[in-house]
């Protein structure tokens, strides 16, 4: 063999340097080398892309059509989208009613969920571990929402009114669930008293994974309070369970229509407590337009990624 043959077979078994690959030639290459590692993840990726991906993709197209599920898909551009903002009165409702209801229920749900947690943390294990139980039920059944029209039934059987009538603060009965000034305050009650959920016990499981040298090295460099060691050590400590807990919270905010339902009823007295899922509920549920009911899911999908993008920047503040 020549020497320059010897040479180029040298070559071609050297090794390629990263620097030498582009970004897809180097995922290749180490795809193929932990192919057995990807093989264990096929099955999550194909439920992943059957139950949320596919969904998503179809949603949009359909979004862009008139479908009413038996004759064949009529493509109408963006004539959907215009219909909701430009001819729909009951969607903007909707859109108004599920804002005030995000920016209400979430943010306040969050922080309780968050500082509830932080409290309890500081129990000693047993007692803790049935306050947890205690504040975590409520949001274990939707059917516990009964309690609360027992609470506030329209007659004078209704705890509510009863107690009114009896201080002579009314004379007769409030029917609240059928009344527009209270609907939506009660709705936001009931589910904030609701949101101790995934969210809380994410934030009781990371406040019981910081090392407790941390804060007694946080000390020494002069934390002087609970507050600065909340923000400096534990919060930086907990990102993870943070933008875990922001994400459920968000979604929940957006998607408590079922609470809705069981106290005002479908719809709601004169739409007093409508939100997008109930719009989206009414034309997919029970119209079946199909087309214009995927315009909606696509307006609620933008608005909730363009919430998690922002709590994302948001959360990356933390301990700065």
């Amino acid at each position: 063999m020549s020497e320059n043959a010897v040479e180029a077979k040298q070559k071609k078994r050297k090794p390629v340097a990263r620097k030498d690959m582009s970004k897809w030639q180097w995922t290749w290459k180490e795809m193929k080398r932990n192919y057995v590692a990807y093989l264990m993840c096929f099955p999550f990726y194909l439920i992943f892309t059957v139950f949320i991906v596919a969904p998503v993709v179809l949603s949009m197209f359909f979004s862009l059509t008139i479908f009413n599920m038996i004759e064949a898909p009529q493509f109408v551009g963006i004539d959907n989208y215009l219909r909701l903002f430009l001819d729909d009165d009951i969607f903007i409702i909707a859109v108004k009613n599920t804002f005030i209801f995000a920016v209400i229920t979430g943010p306040v749900s969050y922080f309780l969920s968050l500082f509830t947690a932080w409290f309890i943390n500081e129990l000693p294990p047993k007692i803790r571990a049935v306050i947890t139980l205690i504040f975590y039920a409520p949001s274990l059944s939707s059917g516990m929402t009964f309690i609360w029209k027992v609470i506030f039934d329209g007659d004078t059987y209704g705890y509510a009114n009863s107690i009114l009538l009896s201080l002579d603060i009314i004379q007769t009965p409030i029917q609240f669930f059928q009344n527009e000034t209270w609907i939506m305050p009660l709705c936001i009650i009931v589910a904030l008293w609701t949101s101790l959920g995934v969210s809380f016990l994410s934030f009781i499981g990371g406040l019981q994974t910081i090392p407790k040298d941390q804060y007694e090295a946080a000390a020494v460099d002069g934390i002087k309070n609970r507050w600065q060691e909340l923000w400096y050590v534990t919060l930086p400590n907990m990102k993870q369970q943070l933008l875990f807990g922001a994400v459920m919270s968000i979604t929940q905010s957006f998607n408590f229509g079922s609470i809705v339902n069981d106290l005002a009823g479908f719809p709601s007295y004169n739409y007093a407590a409508h939100t997008i899922m109930h719009h989206l509920q009414d034309y997919g549920g029970q119209r079946f337009e199909v087309g214009y009911s995927s315009a909606i899911a696509m307006v609620l999908f933008i608005i909730m990624i363009g919430a998690n993008i922002l709590v994302n920047k948001l959360l990356s503040k933390v301990g700065q």
